[in-house]
């Protein structure tokens, strides 16, 4: 794991919010807040490749920034993984770090596809949370934990307002002429607008 900025240093709990940041929002950014009430230091992390989908639009390096800079801005820290899968970040986070533990934020939608993920052995994903933990943050309804999983499995507090912020909607505004500023960090609005 490449740190690009740290804002708390240290060897306590860190909290990771992996994303294909395309582009990033102010949800992501307050899904990360809500996990300081978990964790010591909040990350952005932008793996180097996606399990389950394709970098387009926006290049590598320029996300890669927005996250450098978003993270300067409101007092988190942000990083590049080399691994795509919840497991591979959370190791290189502790060899990189010496976390005392990893959280793995995420929303719903999300935790539904890694839940169901298949990882190749009955029972793997389950092992999985013997090395992290997760924070699902609510997005159009909330996440219901297989009762075997949720020890390892918490709800992340995030307000009604940023349930349905996605990267998406940022991209179908743009595209679609409509307002969509006020849904990404403005420090990095000038640069998304020029991007897509």
């Amino acid at each position: 794991m490449e740190f690009l900025h740290r804002a708390t240093p240290g060897e306590g709990a860190i909290a990771l919010l992996p994303g294909a940041w395309n582009p990033p929002t102010r949800a992501h950014v307050a899904m990360l807040r809500a996990a300081l009430e978990w964790a010591s230091e909040a990350v952005l992390v932008l793996p180097r490749s996606l399990p389950h989908k394709e970098f387009d639009g926006a290049e590598f390096t320029r996300r890669a920034e927005w996250i450098r800079r978003i993270a300067e801005a409101h007092g988190l820290s942000a990083a590049i993984s080399d691994g795509g899968l919840f497991i591979e970040m959370a190791r290189e986070c502790y060899t990189a770090t010496g976390a005392s533990q990893v959280f793995l934020v995420c929303g719903r939608d999300a935790a539904e596809r890694i839940v169901a993920w298949d990882y190749g052995t009955a029972g793997s994903f389950h092992s999985q949370l013997d090395e992290y933990q997760m924070l699902v943050a609510p997005r159009a309804g909330a996440f219901v934990s297989p009762e075997n999983l949720a020890a390892g499995i918490h709800t992340l507090s995030l307000s009604d307002t940023w349930h349905d912020v996605s990267s998406t909607e940022v991209r179908q505004r743009i595209q679609a002429g409509a307002a969509w500023a006020d849904l990404v960090p403005a420090e990095i609005a000038a640069d998304v607008a020029a991007a897509y």
